[in-house]
């Protein structure tokens, strides 16, 4: 295998499957054969493009989706972290934010076994930003930062009409950079698999959470930050891409096996609108669509432009 078609197999969400967002140039060659299917699926064509610059200087690759959602609105925002603070100096959080996301990956080690397996490395932030609260200064609500790293495989089992295209495993960490009674954060390893047949693509993703030892005490730096969020995020996710000439939809599941009335969905819709600028939208329902919010039911729905699509 080379290494320009290998930096593609690093599909995770932990490998979800992000466009390149660069202009197509004429992919390399490679001695990389991805198994012939009946047709071009969504995953070959990911794949073609981050040959064409991988091996390109300056050029930044997707792990997840890179978006800015410039106006999101939430119903209910969560007060509970902030009520320390809002009975010293009253204040109270906007319906209305801003949210975006920042994500890319790039390789470590090709062809560790032979001629498949490849390591990456990946960094994901999501940042939640109360832009329009001019009465506290516009501050940042929450960012989560997710280093990982991890090890793909392709492969070519046939489950019914899907091809197993890649597997990997995995470990990442995420955390909100915050301390005291705001400080949130866990570590896991991953595994995870990638079904694919023309226009549909599916991620399934399980993960063990680390075990890390109890608090001494509540106002303690050290120990467990959050030790029920296994509750609300459990440790299975499925995510299905679709798509329908230029459109993109996206569903995200997860948690609804163990704890259904502690799941998850989010939808997405993308659709390109100039070069490689597409309009997204995204709705989420459920627990966990950040740390601070992990224990906590939240509705939200945004609309914004993204530079890539999962797929």
């Amino acid at each position: 295998m080379n290494k320009s078609a290998a930096l593609l197999l690093a599909i995770g969400l932990g490998c979800a499957f992000s466009l390149q967002a660069q202009p197509k140039t004429e992919p390399a060659e490679t001695e990389i054969e991805v198994s012939p299917k009946k047709q071009q699926s969504l995953v070959d064509e990911r794949i073609s493009d981050e040959k064409a610059t991988g091996d390109l200087p300056y050029v930044i690759t997707p792990h997840k989706v890179n978006y800015i959602l410039p106006v999101t609105y939430s119903k209910s925002p969560n007060m509970a972290p902030f009520e320390e603070e809002a009975s010293e100096q009253p204040f109270t959080l906007d319906n209305m934010e801003a949210k975006f996301q920042i994500s890319f990956k790039f390789p470590l080690w090709h062809n560790v076994f032979g001629d498949n397996g490849h390591l990456f490395a990946a960094y994901t932030n999501q940042s939640y930003w109360q832009v329009y609260n001019k009465d506290i200064s516009s501050p940042f609500r929450e960012t989560n930062h997710e280093p990982e790293i991890f090890m793909v495989f392709t492969n070519d089992w046939q489950l019914g009409p899907l091809t197993n295209s890649f597997w990997g495993v995995g470990a990442v960490h995420q955390s909100n950079g915050q301390s005291g009674s705001r400080s949130r954060s866990w570590n896991r390893l991953y595994g995870m698999m990638v079904f694919d047949n023309g226009p549909f693509a599916l991620e399934a993703k399980a993960w063990w959470r680390i075990p890390e030892d109890e608090k001494e005490t509540p106002e303690s730096p050290r120990g467990d930050d959050n030790p029920d969020i296994n509750d609300y995020m459990g440790n299975i996710e499925f995510t299905g891409v679709y798509g329908l000439d230029e459109h993109r939809f996206t569903l995200m599941l997860r948690n609804f096996i163990q704890h259904p009335s502690h799941g998850a969905v989010e939808f997405t819709w993308s659709y390109p609108i100039l070069g490689n600028l597409r309009l997204y939208t995204q709705y989420f329902n459920g627990y966990g669509e950040s740390l601070i919010d992990y224990n906590v039911h939240n509705q939200r729905i945004g609309i914004g432009v993204s530079i890539n699509d999962i797929l």
